[in-house]
């Protein structure tokens, strides 16, 4: 059975296509900078991309690029082969409390959620209509990023605001990054050969999140009511006294919105360093002399650590942490000023394990805590719930 996981940016599609249920990905791809005259459409053909450079309209026009593409490179004889669509959705509240078969109700209520994300769940949307008219009697299912850190408790999702707030508007933690810590907690489970575990995700990339996961379910997570909660990120300044939009507000006469993205786009690594928003910068020039490089790492690295301690109260202990996504995934050097904290807790990196890549247990043998480098499969996991979905 060939399934479709479809990931809508506002002005992007991220796809992959995937033989079920071996999970065989048979190609991947993705369309930039949809709505330009200079859009990309990118495809794996053969384990080579082929690069398109082209005017797309709109996500219906790039919708039907990739279908076209799927038959010039016969990659499927005909669209009857697909048989399901999963598309992800990053903002389900409360009403979603799974994945879910998509219908016009479905569509109107998350299109109600708006509100609550208005950088991805109108470009969700968007894909999502795209794809049924292109499909009209294929299954879809909408996979929210949420849906996974529904298992909180209210005490770990509830801010101490006015009540009221949380009646009328939804304001709560939701978290993000679901999909991702699904994926590696479940692996990690697998790994460590017990359901009954205690688990922190470290989701790191440009976007990054944490979660404590017991027994399989989220309990508590970093980012809150947008993404824009929990650590320092790649341009995002993670939690801030709120006090300082009102100081900077009146100093520089800027408007709510404009402090938003000033806090969404222009911090975090890039806010502390001046210039730089990859990691990978980050360290390099470090390690160049870049003090303020430095200090955006090390403020990071502090603030992850100050959750993995909370969360290691919170579960009672620690038998796994794992690091996942671009950062987590890739930069030993981060691995590693992270566990350097953690000794007291029983963390102990292997120094040559961390720094060979593909290794999923980086841990020496000493470590009272298992370390693992898992990479993550968001889409893979979109493929399954389309399958589990009735």
């Amino acid at each position: 059975m060939k399934i479709i996981a479809v990931n809508a940016g506002s002005s992007s599609l991220k796809f992959q296509l995937f033989e079920m249920p071996s999970e065989e990905v048979i190609t991947k791809g993705l369309v930039e900078r949809i709505g330009s005259n200079k859009a990309v459409f990118t495809i794996e053909v053969d384990g080579e991309k082929v690069v398109t450079k082209t005017p797309i309209k709109d996500h219906k026009v790039a919708v039907s690029m990739l279908f076209e593409a799927l038959s010039k490179h016969k990659i499927i004889k005909d669209l009857e082969e697909i048989k399901g669509v999963g598309h992800r959705v990053v903002q389900g509240g409360e009403k979603f409390l799974e994945s879910t078969l998509i219908t016009d109700e479905v569509v109107e209520e998350v299109r109600k959620l708006n509100p609550l994300a208005p950088l991805h769940n109108p470009a969700n949307i968007i894909g999502i209509e795209s794809f049924r008219k292109a499909l009209p009697n294929v299954k879809q299912v909408a996979v929210f990023d949420t849906t996974f850190h529904t298992t909180m408790p209210r005490e770990n999702f509830m801010y101490a605001t006015p009540y009221e707030w949380y009646e009328k508007y939804g304001v709560r933690k939701y978290g993000f990054h679901g999909t991702s810590h699904q994926y590696v907690s479940e692996r990690a489970i697998e790994l460590l050969g017990r359901e009954e575990s205690k688990i922190i995700v470290l989701h790191l990339g440009n976007g990054a999140s944490l979660s404590a996961v017991l027994n399989g379910k989220s309990i508590d997570t970093t980012m809150g009511l947008t993404p824009l909660e929990g650590i320092p990120m790649g341009t995002r300044s993670g939690n801030i006294d709120p006090a300082i939009l009102g100081l900077v507000q009146q100093e520089e006469n800027l408007s709510l919105t404009e402090l938003l993205e000033v806090l969404n786009k222009k911090s975090g690594y890039l806010g502390v360093s001046g210039k730089y928003t990859d990691n990978r910068d980050i360290v390099a020039e470090m390690n160049n002399g870049c003090d303020r490089c430095k200090l955006a790492l090390d403020i990071q690295i502090k603030r992850i650590v100050d959750y993995i301690g909370s969360y290691y109260v919170l579960m009672g202990g620690l038998d796994a942490l794992v690091f996942t996504a671009g950062i987590g995934e890739n930069s030993w050097e981060v691995r590693e000023l992270i566990c350097n904290k953690l000794e007291v807790l029983g963390v102990k990196l292997s120094e040559k394990k961390n720094k060979t890549r593909g290794l999923e247990e980086i841990n020496c043998c000493e470590s009272k805590v298992k370390v693992y480098a898992i990479k993550t499969d968001e889409e893979v996991m979109i493929a399954r719930e389309v399958l589990r979905v009735k």
